[in-house]
């Protein structure tokens, strides 16, 4: 296929199928950034709830920059991975205290951030300042590998489909079909080939299976951060929080995870209770 011939076929579904999100109506480079961050890991309605809520206790960059980590965790529960919370909460902090409250508006200046990465800042370059710089997530690239890459045998590699993406990508800023609409069409035509032909990022390199949440570390983490977000515990008080919601852990795993946490500036420990920080 011609990459004119892609580009018409990816508008015409789009025209006929654009789906509608709060975080699409917005040019607001945070509110952007927040909606990326929750979609990151989390399934596109329950973002949508979500995002309504976040948006609504945190409108601004310095609304999130200035409130209480506990705050942040208690409105960020259902959404799981809390790093990502955290990692917001300190890009935040960061654009109110070193940047005046001026969010950055180039590629680099977006990679200083706190936990902000290449598909992050490409996406809030893209989405909020309308610019052509590659993107790649899962359903960019189950469009490309559909279209260009049917006939390939073995993985595929990011490096193969970023020459088609640059080379199909609009240049210009126009009204209706510049780079911010164009990756919303690719995203919405990776769901329709997700749903109609099924999920071709197993056949990419970087395809990784969610590891199980069930009797993980991680579940352990989060049962701690949901516990402590809401009252102090004690090592032994958090046994028995485990124990009423039926998951089973031993002392010495609470004790192993509270130490990660407070690594990670999670929680602190005052006396014998920890507290989130």
């Amino acid at each position: 296929m011609t990459p004119k011939k892609f580009q018409e076929t990816i508008w015409k579904y789009y025209r006929e199928n654009k789906r509608s999100f709060a975080w699409r109506e917005t040019l607001d480079p945070y509110a952007i950034l927040v909606s990326e961050i929750m979609l990151q890991q989390t399934q596109t309605e329950r973002v949508k709830i979500k995002y309504a809520e976040w948006m609504k206790l945190f409108p601004t960059v310095e609304s999130l920059a200035y409130a209480s980590l506990q705050k942040v965790l208690e409105s960020w529960q259902g959404l799981g991975y809390n790093r990502r919370a955290l990692a917001l909460k300190h890009a935040a902090e960061t654009i109110a205290k070193t940047y005046d409250g001026k969010f950055p508006d180039t590629f680099d200046g977006l990679l200083e951030l706190p936990g902000i990465g290449p598909y992050t800042a490409g996406a809030v370059m893209a989405f909020a300042f309308n610019k052509p710089f590659p993107v790649i997530e899962t359903n960019i690239r189950t469009v490309y590998i559909h279209f260009f890459f049917g006939d390939k045998f073995g993985q595929i590699h990011d490096k193969e489909l970023l020459p088609l993406i640059k080379k199909t990508l609009p240049r210009k800023a126009s009204a209706g079909c510049g780079p911010r609409e164009w990756y919303y069409a690719l995203m919405d035509y990776g769901v329709y080939v997700k749903k109609n032909i099924g999920n071709l990022n197993k056949r990419s390199r970087h395809y990784t299976k969610q590891s199980k949440f069930e009797g993980s570390n991680r579940q352990i983490r989060s049962g701690i951060v949901k516990a402590i977000t809401f009252k102090p515990h004690t090592s032994i008080s958090l046994q028995d929080y485990f124990k009423k919601n039926l998951i089973e852990v031993t002392e010495e795993q609470i004790i192993k995870n509270l130490i990660i946490l407070e690594k990670e500036g999670f929680i602190t420990q005052q006396k014998n209770k920890f507290h989130i920080a």
